[in-house]
């Protein structure tokens, strides 16, 4: 039996969902007319908003009025992100998208989730799988593309073990967080 890194993640209790935008999760669109991997789907419905592994937040699509969400806080972050890898782009600070990427991958990316040392996943949303997944990136204080997987669950274990360098042993892989009204 393969096991599940999502289903596997524990929490202390219930996830925070009542500003999740559920319809927006299974609704929403990209360019390629496909909607949210099924990874992701899984995660937020599974944990909810919280810091996974006591450092990541992954932000959900959150209904009007709430913070920390997909489109807002995300799609702030993406632009930022862009705008760094364009300025480094532009000095040829080559070492930007060592190991893993290259320049015209960096236009693609969109962060999804943020830790709290400023570190960014994102997925390429240009280069969806045969399963319905974007491949998951980090990039490690803006300064490095590191390829962690084609997907949500194969990025999950990569993820863990950095993080338990960093926060240490926890007893759940996910704190849920109180949803916060703008």
């Amino acid at each position: 039996m393969i096991s599940d890194p999502i289903a596997e993640l524990r929490l202390p209790g219930p996830p925070t969902t009542e500003h999740i935008d559920f319809e927006a999760l299974d609704g929403y669109r990209f360019e390629d007319g496909e909607g949210f991997p099924d990874s992701y789907r899984a995660f937020v419905r599974h944990a909810g908003w919280g810091r996974t592994f006591g450092l990541w937040l992954i932000y959900p699509p959150v209904l009007p009025g709430y913070a920390d969400g997909l489109r807002g806080r995300g799609g702030r972050l993406t632009a930022r992100f862009r705008a760094s890898y364009r300025e480094g782009r532009t000095e040829e600070f080559d070492w930007m998208v060592e190991p893993d990427g290259h320049w015209s991958l960096a236009a693609d990316l969109e962060v999804f989730a943020w830790s709290e040392n400023g570190d960014a996943l994102l997925w390429n949303t240009s280069s969806r799988d045969a399963n319905g997944e974007f491949a998951v990136w980090e990039s490690r204080g803006g300064d490095s593309l590191h390829h962690l997987g084609a997907g949500l669950r194969q990025a999950l274990p990569l993820v863990r073990a950095r993080s338990g360098h960093s926060s240490g042993p926890r007893p759940f892989a996910v704190e849920p967080l109180p949803a916060a009204r703008l």
